[in-house]
């Protein structure tokens, strides 16, 4: 079994060093998006003075949609620190999504509306799960997507067998033998290396797997037999005060704080707030909680606290920071990146070391054929 698992390990590996490697860069840099973003936004963009009340987002909603008459407000990244929001838009009668930054104190939009991949770092995340694939005329529209899947099992498939491979890695874990040939001593690197790394490698895969099912899931299945619905106009009343909504939320789940307001966008869709809730939870999300309102009168539905459901939900929520790496601040974001950056070395030394057991065994043979041919002149 072991001989079996390493063919398929080293063939997994050829097949998908190329791929592997552009999700390991890219997932490396963006465990520090946000400080990215803080770096080479213009501070205008990103970073506001942050002060004791918000404005009512029924005015920063009113003020978004009168500036900018062709657009609908779709959805609303909250934020109560120095964070500006972030606020998502539909181009009317069109499927084209944009984004923009506004200063929730004062009201003030900092930037146009741009391309959701507009930003340095958004485009880095495009091509970090879609391989910029998606958007691409003459393939299907989720061709990235599924693609990142199946490169998530690639490296899952890697990742497990690997540790089977060297099950007993334990006994030589830290011992490389420097003065041995460069093949044995890039070896024990290898081995060390993707021992240590594999059980982060492993939870990246199945959190980056499950991400890009989800969303193909969503997009091919639950829409498969209808168009998107196309916006000309806000399918909820007007009437409705959506700061109320805000306020009304902290009422229905304990200690819950709103992160990110999501409006209607197809007739059956009502208003959802998601939001972060106190627990002993690390892993628990900022949207891991979800109050929804009524699009027509406003009026309370439905609450989901992740305190009170399943650990099948729980764990599902805590793919988002298992997957950035954001869950212990600074320390776990630089081993998050550290740890997402050695498939490259793997995928070097590996590669350093199929090609020279390939001309290993190029060679045995060729000294059997000379050995049989001097035999039988």
């Amino acid at each position: 079994m072991r001989k079996t698992l390493f063919k398929i390990h080293s063939w997994v590996a050829l097949i998908a060093i190329i791929p592997l490697i552009v999700i390991s860069i890219t997932g490396s840099v963006l465990v520090f998006k946000s400080e990215i973003d803080g770096l080479l936004m213009p501070n205008s963009h990103f970073v506001v003075k942050a002060l004791p009340e918000r404005l009512p987002i029924d005015k920063l909603i009113a003020k978004t949609e009168r500036t900018y008459p062709n657009y609908i407000v779709a959805s609303w990244e909250i934020f109560n620190d120095d964070t500006a929001d972030r606020v998502y838009l539909i181009k009317r009668g069109t499927e084209q999504w944009a984004k923009l930054h506004l200063n929730q104190y004062t009201g003030d939009i900092l930037s146009e509306p741009v391309g959701t991949s507009h930003y340095f770092t958004d485009w880095f995340l495009e091509l970090h799960y879609t391989f910029l694939l998606n958007d691409f005329k003459k393939l299907p529209g989720q061709t990235g997507t599924v693609l990142g899947f199946f490169f998530a099992v690639f490296l899952l498939v890697l990742g497990i067998s690997g540790l089977i491979i060297y099950r007993k890695f334990w006994r030589r874990l830290f011992s490389v033998r420097w003065r041995a040939t460069l093949q044995i001593v890039l070896s024990d690197i290898h081995k060390m290396t993707g021992v240590l790394g594999s059980p982060i490698i492993i939870i990246l895969a199945i959190t980056g797997g499950y991400f890009n099912w989800a969303v193909w899931y969503h997009e091919v299945i639950e829409h498969a037999q209808e168009e998107h619905y196309v916006l000309t106009n806000p399918l909820y009343s007007h009437d409705i005060s959506l700061q109320q909504i805000l306020d009304d939320s902290k009422k229905q789940i304990s200690t819950f704080n709103g992160t990110f307001l999501v409006l209607p966008l197809e007739p059956d869709e009502n208003i959802t707030l998601f939001g972060e809730v106190s627990t002993t939870n690390p892993l628990a999300s900022e949207y891991a909680n979800t109050i929804t309102y009524s699009k027509l009168t406003g009026e309370h539905m439905a609450n989901w606290d992740i305190r009170e459901v399943g650990i099948g939900w729980q764990v599902i929520d805590s793919f988002r920071k298992l997957h950035f790496g954001y869950f212990a601040g600074l320390v776990s974001k630089v081993l998050w990146a550290v740890i997402g950056l050695s498939p490259v070395w793997l995928a070097g030394t590996g590669f350093y070391l199929w090609l020279t057991r390939r001309a290993r065994k190029k060679q045995s043979r060729q000294n059997r054929l000379n050995k049989r041919r001097t035999a039988n002149p």
